[in-house]
């Protein structure tokens, strides 16, 4: 299992910028990705990163958000611009799927409100 810790969440205005961290411990890690969660929605993928730096994006969020990896590869990152109202949730870091092997951080708040 891989344990994940979240940073960089909180409070921004439509149309600003953040960044949110993730790091990783523990064992081999083939993806990493971030999640978040509406209230009252259902999770939802956000963007994905592999270990050879290969990405994917939902389709809402490509041309404003970006998602990387660390020069220490226990790190992953992403940034966040053009911030929407529709953007405020939850967001998890997830590591190695959504399956039995993957693993969760616990998560962080990220609101887009005027």
């Amino acid at each position: 299992q891989v344990q994940l810790v979240e940073s960089g969440g909180g409070d921004v205005q439509p149309g600003g910028s953040m960044k949110l961290s993730c790091v990783a411990s523990g064992s081999e890690i083939y993806i990493m990705a971030w999640y978040r969660q509406a209230p009252g929605k259902q999770r939802e993928f956000v963007a994905s990163i592999t270990s050879v730096g290969s990405t994917n994006y939902l389709d809402s969020v490509k041309g404003r958000f970006i998602i990387a990896r660390g020069d220490d590869r226990n790190m992953m990152y992403l940034q966040m611009n053009s911030l929407k109202p529709e953007d405020t949730a939850v967001y998890r870091c997830n590591a190695n799927g959504e399956g039995p092997s993957g693993s969760w951080g616990q998560g962080t708040q990220v609101t887009v409100s005027s």
